[in-house]
């Protein structure tokens, strides 16, 4: 790698041929075209987003991440399992990027996730910058749900006092992460071995904008809000 290049922000999609829950799923046909196509060309149409890479252990991914404009990097076999955690992965898909020109930011997107705006994943590149955080992930906000868990022989509430309950209006919100963007340095990550560290922020988006495809129902789910809220955008 030469010296004194400049860093980019690479968007990063991985995508594992195997899924139990749904076969094929990062290139099932979602609204008229596979899956992934979604969210590499709302990565593509996003300004501060250099270059779209897919990381794929699958020869048919990889052959429509390239023919819709995404870079491919071959992920091993190692890196593909079950139990393979997607900081490896990415970590990995650095590494190569960075044999061809440093990177300064990383934009992981998920292609299960593919109910983002038009606009949201740069918005949440600028949340991150004017935050100066290190690094962001992107959540709806959870503000009457009164989750209790088991402890030994009893029940313990979780996110409220039983004892003490307020009106839901005077309830401090819960951010649930959505996993649809995450934005973070390759240091944060190769130091942490986590996508998280640091300042973290967060970018908020609407509740339904947190489905994720994993099974039929949801496919069926995205499918809706997708088609009414978001195809004429496209």
């Amino acid at each position: 790698m030469e010296k004194g290049k400049t860093k980019k922000c690479v968007a990063i999609i991985p995508a594992r041929g195997g899924s139990k829950t749904l076969p094929k799923k990062n290139i099932i046909d979602f609204c008229g075209r596979p899956l992934i196509f979604w969210t590499i060309e709302q990565a593509r149409e996003t300004k501060s987003i250099d270059d779209v890479y897919v990381t794929t252990d699958d020869d048919a991914i990889a052959d429509i991440s390239q023919q819709f404009g995404a870079k491919v990097i071959k992920r091993p076999a190692e890196l593909a399992t079950d139990t393979s955690s997607s900081e490896d992965a990415l970590v990995h898909a650095i590494d190569i990027i960075e044999k061809e020109y440093p990177v300064g930011l990383v934009v992981f997107l998920q292609a299960t996730s593919p109910l983002r705006g038009r606009d949201d994943i740069e918005e949440a590149i600028s949340h991150y910058l004017k935050e100066r955080a290190d690094s962001l992930f992107s959540c709806s906000t959870v503000n009457d749900f009164f989750v209790w868990q088991k402890k030994a022989d009893t029940r313990v509430s979780i996110t409220y006092d039983y004892l003490s309950r307020k009106p839901r209006q005077k309830i401090d919100p819960f951010y649930l992460e959505n996993g649809s963007i995450y934005i973070f340095t390759p240091q944060l990550i190769r130091k942490e071995h986590n996508r998280l560290g640091g300042k973290i922020a967060v970018y908020v988006m609407d509740s339904w904008k947190s489905i994720e495809v994993d099974n039929a129902d949801d496919l069926e789910m995205c499918r809706y809000y997708f088609e009414n809220k978001l195809l004429h955008q496209k």
